[in-house]
């Protein structure tokens, strides 16, 4: 396994330059800021590790003809789709059956070939694992490759940019893409991160219960986009190290969190990202409490939702 490293996060960094929206950060307390990430290309953070690693390939000369292939819950296959129209090359995206209809939608719209199977994310990376081997399509990954996850880092600086003093960053986690990335860069300038994630979508506290990677049973209200049955190696190895916190949140306070969101600032966002917002929030036991004077930032990842049953207020 390539342990990912700052330099990782620091080439990935050179690559996006030009291509990605620099993260629009907002003040939502006397020592809280929001990385509003999900106003980025294709509606999350997930554009900067597509991006990166196509940009990678190109520049390796290993881009087929076959085009690129991923298998994804919806705003991976997004960024893969959108990443591979910026370089010339065709998508063919695997789903599960039950993937939101915007995001089904949304990969249309970037001209990927969209092939829905099954009713997990693990049943379409099987048809996808299959696709690549029989027509020579380069495999992407939803989050486990160290140029995905160090094109996710590449958050970290520019949030440090616009947050001087950054103490904190706290991130959801599904895979893990995000966590690695940002985490690396994170220990690197002593900044601590506080990993997120649903109680019923607990893939990186199993594996660090476990010292291991393990698979776990999905079920959240987030789970279109943080249910991945395992957590990748590298966010495992991120987590084991100085300075990660793992949190984990109920259903109800991801719900409160995102409509709070909406009630308060007109954020319309999917239960992924306030999923992160929610770590803190929560009264809940193991919840993160910052300390006082602890200047924080939460990445808001994404907006890729049906934002219907977001009400007025």
């Amino acid at each position: 396994m390539h342990r990912l490293t700052y330099d990782d996060v620091e080439r990935a960094a050179g690559r996006v330059a030009g291509h990605v929206r620099p993260v629009t950060v907002t003040q939502a307390g006397p020592n809280v800021w929001l990385g509003l990430e999900h106003m980025q290309h294709t509606g999350s953070f997930k554009a900067r590790g597509a991006h990166n690693f196509l940009a990678a390939h190109r520049e390796a000369g290993t881009l087929p003809e076959a085009g690129v292939t991923i298998a994804s819950g919806g705003n991976a296959g997004l960024a893969c789709a959108w990443a591979a129209r910026q370089q010339g090359v065709r998508a063919t995206v695997f789903m599960p059956e039950n993937a939101p209809h915007v995001k089904v939608a949304g990969l249309r719209g970037y001209g990927a070939d969209v092939r829905l199977v099954g009713t997990e994310y693990a049943q379409a990376l099987a048809a996808c694992e299959e696709f690549a081997a029989t027509t020579g399509a380069l495999a992407s990954h939803a989050y486990d490759h160290p140029l995905i996850a160090a094109g996710a880092g590449t958050l970290l600086d520019e949030l440090r940019a616009a947050v001087p003093g950054l103490d904190t960053v706290v991130v959801a986690v599904g895979g893990g893409g995000l966590l690695a990335g940002v985490a690396t860069a994170a220990r690197h300038h002593g900044i601590r991160t506080v990993a997120a994630e649903p109680l019923n979508c607990r893939a990186l506290d199993a594996a660090l219960e476990a010292g291991r990677v393990v698979d776990v049973e999905v079920d959240s209200v987030a789970a279109d986009a943080l249910g991945a049955r395992r957590v990748s190696r590298a966010a495992l190895a991120a987590a084991q190290g100085d300075g990660v916190r793992c949190v984990l949140v109920p259903d109800g306070e991801i719900v409160r969190a995102r409509q709070a969101l909406w009630d308060d600032r007109r954020l319309a966002i999917e239960h992924a990202a306030a999923t992160a917002l929610a770590a803190l929030g929560t009264k809940e036991p193991g919840a993160y409490a910052p300390a006082d004077g602890e200047r924080v930032a939460v990445v808001i990842c994404g907006a890729n939702t049906d934002p219907s049953d977001l009400v007025r207020r």
